[in-house]
C-alpha cells in the first residue's frame, strides 16, 4: 500500500476545492509515490451527489499523465453510510444495501472488481455478522478483491476474521495523538497482520474534514509543533512519522485540499524519529 495514503474525503465534502484543484491533488499524490487512495460512496456535500468522490477519483486516475502509473494504485472505497445533504450521516448495513452499493461503486470507479471494499460503520439495527457476510459474498462473486472494516472494536474485528479469513486485510479507525482510544484495535491489527488505516490521523495537529468540514482552523501549539520547528519540517510530517513509528501495519490516510499539502504528507515517509523524540510525543505529554 505504501507508507502514506491519501484520504480523499476533503475533496468532495463541505469546503471542497474546485474539480481542477481536486484532480491536481490526486495527481500530486501519485507523483509523490502515494499508492493508496481512500474514498467512499458517501463522500459528498449536497443531496443527490452520491458517489461524488468515487467519480472524482476515477476521473483523476484516468487523466493522470505521470510516469508512475495509475494502475499501481489501490483504491479503497466504503459502503454502509449515507449523507442526506444536511450535514448528517446515516448508517445502513443491510446485506442487500451493501451488495447494491458495492456494485454501484465499482461502476463509478470504472473497475471490474474493487481492490479494497470496507464496511463504513457497523449498523446497530443489523447483526454485524450479516453485514460482514455480505462482504464475504461480494468477494466470492468477484465484485471486490479484499475486505476492510471501519469504525469497529476488537470483538468485531475478531468476528469478521472468523467469517472472512485472509480476505480481511485492513481496519480503518479514528486514531491520532489527540484520539488514542482505539489503540487496542491497532494492537490487535498488529498481532493479526492487518493493515491499520487511521482516519483523521492529524487530529490535534490539523482540523479534520469531519470535525471542521468547512475549512482550516487554528491548531494548538503542541510538542509536535515544537519538534517540527527543531527538525525544520511541518507539524503534520512529525505527526505522520509518529504514526508510522507506532506499528509496521500503520498506513495513515491524511486528507488534503491542496497539492502542496499532499506532497508534504508523503514526505513523512522519509522522516525517522528517535526514541527520545517519540517519548516526548506521547499523547499524554501534549
Amino acid at each position: 500500500m505504501g507508507a502514506i495514503g491519501l484520504g480523499a474525503m476533503p475533496l468532495s465534502v463541505e469546503g471542497r476545492p474546485g474539480e481542477e484543484q481536486a484532480v491536481a491533488v490526486v495527481h500530486a499524490a501519485l507523483d509523490a509515490g502515494v499508492r493508496l487512495i481512500d474514498t467512499a460512496d458517501s463522500y459528498h456535500w449536497h443531496a443527490g451527489e452520491l458517489g461524488h468522490n468515487e467519480r472524482l477519483i476515477a476521473r483523476a486516475l484516468a487523466s493522470y499523465g505521470g510516469t508512475r502509473g495509475a494502475d499501481e494504485v489501490l483504491v479503497a472505497t466504503k459502503g454502509g453510510r449515507g449523507r442526506p445533504g444536511d450535514g448528517t450521516w446515516t448508517v445502513d448495513g443491510d446485506p442487500r444495501h451493501l451488495r447494491r452499493a458495492a456494485e454501484a461503486s465499482a461502476a463509478r470507479l470504472g473497475v471490474a472488481a474493487i481492490g479494497l471494499y470496507q464496511l463504513h460503520k457497523p449498523d446497530p439495527a443489523v447483526p454485524f455478522a450479516d453485514s460482514v457476510g455480505a462482504l464475504r459474498d461480494l468477494a466470492d462473486a468477484g465484485t471486490i478483491r479484499m475486505v476492510g472494516l471501519s469504525n469497529v472494536d476488537t470483538e468485531q474485528i475478531r468476528i469478521a476474521r472468523e467469517i472472512l479469513g485472509p480476505r480481511l486485510v485492513s481496519v480503518q479507525n479514528r486514531f491520532s495523538p489527540a484520539y488514542p482510544t482505539t489503540r487496542d484495535t491497532l494492537d490487535l491489527c498488529t498481532g493479526l497482520g492487518l493493515a491499520f488505516l487511521p482516519w483523521s490521523p492529524l487530529g490535534g495537529i490539523s482540523p479534520s474534514a469531519v470535525d471542521d468540514p468547512g475549512g482550516p482552523a487554528p491548531a494548538p501549539d503542541t510538542p509536535f509543533h515544537a519538534l517540527a520547528r527543531e527538525r525544520g519540517v511541518s507539524p503534520q510530517q512529525v505527526c505522520l512519522a509518529w504514526h508510522l513509528a507506532q506499528s509496521p501495519v500503520v498506513v495513515p490516510i491524511p486528507g488534503a485540499r491542496r497539492p502542496a499539502s499532499v506532497r508534504d504528507s508523503a514526505a513523512a515517509a522519509a522522516l525517522t524519529l528517535s526514541s527520545a523524540e517519540l517519548a516526548a510525543l506521547r499523547p499524554e505529554s501534549g
